[in-house]
């Protein structure tokens, strides 16, 4: 799936942001899996979300988009909505989905 794809799935989803914004949240969404997939990778490696994980990808960025303007919210109570988050961050039941990447080092 490309990026593209990605993108129209999400407008299909209800975030009528435009094209840069749903680009930059995935980016976001892609980094968190890729530091999870491959936890001692060097800065300089080019590497991208494994085919297997797109659709977390697209999760991760659908929430972020969900929360934005209420980042880090610690209670909200309006019209009996009552929301609460400990944490701006990515929830770890969302990451705790990714298996980590492991290879022997030095042969």
């Amino acid at each position: 799936m490309t990026k593209y794809e990605m993108i129209d799935l999400l407008h299909n989803m209800g975030f009528k942001d435009d094209n840069v914004v749903l680009s930059a949240y995935l980016d976001l969404a892609g980094e968190a899996i890729i530091s999870r997939v491959y936890p001692y990778a060097s800065d300089n490696e080019e590497l991208s979300v494994p085919r297997k994980y797109l659709g977390l990808q697209i999760e991760i960025c659908a929430y972020l988009l969900g929360k934005r303007g209420a980042e880090g919210q610690s209670r909200h109570v309006e019209n009996g909505t009552d929301r609460t988050w400990g944490s701006a961050d990515i929830p770890d039941d969302m990451l705790s989905r990714i298996v980590p990447y492991v290879g022997v080092i030095g042969e």
